[in-house]
């Protein structure tokens, strides 16, 4: 099973992997309207965005934008509809689109500063979908934060451990951490 098979096995029940979409015969015929509407709701989303994210970054600083309810409602929203795109294109195209990842050239966003290395750097993210307790608690979804950030911490140092340099780490609600290279002093977000 592939990567994109295990991670959204939970969503096969659009169809899953025995109907026509996930054959091997050529696909003809399929009306795209509905790809395009979830594409252009996603594209209205990502703007609306921008435009709150420039509003909310005038009144606070970065820290504190990241953390705004706007904000973090927003980027909810923006994941929901990216995970709607995903299953229509699953179910009607049988495809498992990796539309969400992200990655920079080389040559465009290079450290001339940092010293040469023959190491190839990767990042990795591990998620968890956390929801309220079930019975009356004094816990809420904020807490979530700080434990993860205790289990990042313990996982940084047994990668240490084993020999690996872990040159940044982060925790984040809503969205895979970030990481920027001029954000050394983001204590926050990152701990080396």
């Amino acid at each position: 099973m592939s990567e994109h098979e295990h991670e959204h096995a939970d969503h096969d029940e659009h169809g899953g992997h025995d109907d026509h979409a996930h054959g091997p015969e050529p696909l003809v015929g399929v009306d795209p309207t509905d790809l395009h509407a979830a594409v252009a709701a996603l594209a209205a989303a990502l703007h609306g965005y921008v435009d709150v994210a420039v509003g909310v970054r005038a009144e606070f600083g970065s820290t504190e934008a990241d953390e705004d309810p706007r904000i973090l409602a927003l980027e909810s929203e923006v994941g929901g509809l990216n995970a709607r795109l995903y299953d229509l294109l699953h179910e009607r195209l049988g495809l498992h689109a990796d539309l969400t990842g992200m990655s920079w050239g080389d040559d465009e966003h290079g450290d001339a500063d940092a010293p040469p290395s023959d190491a190839e750097i990767d990042t990795f993210h591990l998620g968890f979908v956390v929801g309220p307790p079930p019975t009356t608690s004094d816990l809420s979804l904020d807490s979530v934060l700080d434990l993860v950030e205790q289990g990042g911490a313990d996982l940084a140092q047994r990668l240490v451990d084993a020999g690996f340099e872990v040159g940044e780490w982060g925790v984040s609600r809503g969205a895979a951490v970030a990481f920027e290279e001029d954000e050394d002093d983001d204590e926050e977000d990152s701990d080396e």
